[in-house]
C-alpha cells in the first residue's frame, strides 16, 4: 500500500444559497490555480440577488483547477473548482528545503519569491475592492487591518486620503486636463451585478403588481431632538451604542402597526395574511445596491436593542456579510432618504410587504403656532402602501399615529 504519492481531490461546490435563491454569479477568485490554500480560507466570492458571500476552502491543499470563471452564472451544487491535497502535495515542499542550503546552485535563490505572495494575494472585502477601483489606487499596496490581514474599505479610504494629501506637492500635474480624452474612454460598459438586476426586477414587479399609493405628512422633530440631546451621552455610556432617530421611528411604526394591522399584512393569492409579529426591515444603501436587513421581533427590543441591532446589520451590509436569514421575512420597512439629503420622496414597496415608511431630511421651517410664526425642525414623512389591502383611511391614520408618537415621545415610553 504505497499511498505516499497519492493526491486526494476535494471538490469546491456552490453551497445552499438560502430561501428561493438557486443561482449566483462568480464575483472574484481570491486564489489562482497552483496556489496553496488552507482549510476554511476564503476562496471565491459569489454574488446572489440578495447578498454577496464567500465560499471557503473545504480542505487544505493546492488549487488544481478552476471550473467557473469570474462573471459566470452557477447554480446551487455546481462544481467551482478542485483542491488537490494529500501527502504527495505536502511532501513537495520539504523536498525543496535542502536545495535552499546549496549556495552554488542559482535556482534555489528564486525560492524566496513566495515571500512576496501575500501582497499579491491580499484579500479585499467587496466594498474595499470597489473603493480601490474608484480611487484608482493599487489595493495590493494597502495595509489591511481586517481579520487575517484583509483589506477593508476604511483601509482603502485612508490610503486614498494619504495619496490626495501628497498631490498638492506636485503642481506639475495641473496641465493634465488639457490632454484630449480618447473617444473610447468616454463611456464604460460593465455588467450589472446579480444583486442590481434583482433589485431592478423586484422594484418593477412591485409597481406592476401592487396598487401603490403614497400619503404624506410632516412631523415636528423638536421633542425627539430635545429628548435625544438630553440623554444621548448617558445612553451611549450605558449601552455602548449611540441613540439615533431610527429607534424612535421603529417604535412609532410598531405602535401604528398594532393599531392598524392591515399595514402589517400581505396578500397571498386570494388570502390576506395578518402578521402578529413585527419584523421591521431597515433599508441600507451599500456600494453594491440597496439591501433591507430585518430587525426581528422589534417590538420585544428596547431602544438600545433596536439601535444595537440596526448598527450591527448596517456594518454587515457595508461589508457584504449579511446572511439570507437577515434579509428575508420582514413585515414592514422603513427607509431613511434623509441621510442623503432627500427632502421628499415616494418609496416603493418591498414585496410582499404592503407598507413602507419614508423618512427624510430634517429642515428648519417657519410654522404657524397659536397665531405666531415659529421656526421648527420639520421632517416630511411618506407612507407608500398597497391599496389592494390598505384603505386610504387606514393609511392616513397610521401615518398620523406615527406623527403623534414622534411629536410626543412620551407616548412610546408609556405605550399610549
Amino acid at each position: 500500500m504505497n499511498e505516499i504519492g497519492i493526491v486526494m481531490s476535494v471538490e469546491i461546490k456552490v453551497p445552499s444559497l438560502g430561501e428561493s435563491v438557486t443561482e449566483a454569479t462568480i464575483g472574484q477568485w481570491f486564489k489562482k490555480v497552483g496556489d496553496r490554500v488552507e482549510a476554511d480560507e476564503p476562496l471565491v466570492e459569489l454574488e446572489t440577488d440578495k447578498v454577496t458571500l464567500e465560499v471557503n476552502a473545504p480542505a487544505s491543499g493546492v488549487l488544481t483547477d478552476i471550473l467557473a470563471e469570474e462573471g459566470a452564472d452557477v447554480e446551487v451544487g455546481a462544481l467551482l473548482g478542485v483542491i488537490g491535497e494529500g501527502q504527495g502535495a505536502a511532501a513537495a515542499k520539504p523536498a525543496e528545503a535542502p536545495k535552499k542550503a546549496e549556495a552554488p546552485k542559482p535556482a534555489p535563490k528564486a525560492e524566496p519569491a513566495p515571500a512576496a505572495a501575500p501582497a499579491a494575494e491580499k484579500i479585499l472585502s467587496p466594498a474595499a475592492r470597489k473603493a480601490a477601483g474608484d480611487a484608482g489606487i493599487d489595493a495590493g499596496s494597502v495595509e489591511g487591518t481586517g481579520r487575517d490581514g484583509r483589506v477593508m474599505k476604511d483601509d482603502v479610504q485612508r490610503a486614498a486620503a494619504a495619496q490626495s494629501a501628497a498631490a498638492p506637492a506636485q503642481p506639475a500635474a495641473a496641465p493634465a486636463p488639457k490632454v484630449a480624452q480618447p473617444a473610447g474612454e468616454r463611456e464604460t460598459r460593465v455588467r450589472m451585478t446579480k444583486l442590481r438586476r434583482r433589485i431592478a426586477e423586484r422594484l418593477k414587479d412591485a409597481q406592476n403588481t401592487a396598487a401603490i399609493l403614497t400619503t404624506y405628512n410632516e412631523v415636528d422633530m423638536s421633542q425627539v431632538m430635545a429628548l435625544r440631546n438630553r440623554y444621548k451621552d448617558g445612553f451611549e455610556k450605558k449601552h455602548g451604542v449611540k441613540l439615533g432617530f431610527m429607534s424612535f421611528f421603529v417604535k412609532a411604526a410598531i405602535a401604528g402597526l398594532k393599531e392598524y394591522p392591515a399595514v402589517n399584512a400581505q396578500i397571498d393569492g386570494d388570502e390576506l395574511i395578518y402578521k402578529n409579529h413585527y419584523d421591521i426591515g431597515v433599508a441600507v444603501g451599500t456600494e453594491q445596491g440597496l439591501v433591507v436587513p430585518v430587525v426581528r421581533d422589534a417590538d420585544q427590543l428596547s431602544f438600545a436593542g433596536v439601535e444595537a441591532t440596526i448598527n450591527a446589520l448596517g456594518v454587515k451590509a457595508r461589508d457584504g456579510k449579511l446572511t439570507m436569514e437577515e434579509l428575508t421575512g420582514g413585515t414592514f420597512t422603513i427607509s431613511n432618504g434623509g441621510v442623503y439629503g432627500s427632502l421628499m420622496s415616494s418609496p416603493i414597496l418591498n414585496p410582499p410587504q404592503s407598507g413602507i415608511l419614508g423618512m427624510h431630511k430634517i429642515q428648519e421651517r417657519p410654522m404657524a403656532e397659536k397665531g405666531q410664526v415659529v421656526i421648527r425642525p420639520m421632517m416630511y414623512l411618506a407612507l407608500s402602501y398597497d391599496h389592494r389591502i390598505i384603505d386610504g383611511k387606514e393609511a392616513v391614520s397610521f401615518l398620523v399615529r406615527v406623527k403623534e408618537c414622534i411629536e410626543n415621545p412620551e407616548r412610546l415610553l408609556f405605550d399610549l
